[in-house]
């Protein structure tokens, strides 16, 4: 089967809510969008301030969400639906042993004339201590020239 990257605009919002505090995240890049068989890929590389770049890689399949972050930060972060994982978080300030628990996941794949979505209900452990819940919606569209 034959895949092609499609430029698409992607707009990544991140919730964590933590002890009656929410802070929430806004990423907007362009990057690229692969569909081969059953599992979807986007790609892109996110540009913060006086930091260096993040390569982002998020493939998506039928029973799970893998997102793996290289740059400023590394990680290899897995979401399997009612299910625990668990991954090391590397940045400049140290490293983060991360503890997920998924609750929901759900995807709407891009068609016609509306936007690919995916959103991540899921609740995380960093080094042990205290439950954070986190709500990540991820939106894409086809870039048009």
């Amino acid at each position: 089967m034959e895949s092609q990257h499609i430029p698409v605009s992607i707009r990544l919002v991140t919730e964590i809510r933590e002890l009656g505090e929410k802070a929430v995240t806004t990423v907007e890049e362009t990057g690229s969008f692969i569909q081969k068989g059953n599992i979807a890929v986007l790609r892109f590389t996110e540009h913060q301030e006086e930091q260096e770049p993040i390569d982002s890689l998020i493939t998506i399949s039928n029973d799970k969400v893998s997102i793996k972050r290289t740059g400023a930060v590394d990680m290899h972060q897995q979401f399997k639906k009612k299910q625990y994982t668990e991954n090391v978080y590397r940045h400049a300030f140290g490293t983060i042993h991360m503890e997920t628990h998924t609750d929901q996941i759900t995807y709407q794949e891009p068609r016609n004339d509306h936007n690919g979505k995916l959103f991540i209900s899921y609740t995380t452990k960093l080094n042990g201590e205290g439950n954070r819940r986190h709500r990540l919606t991820l939106t894409f569209k086809e870039v048009t020239q």
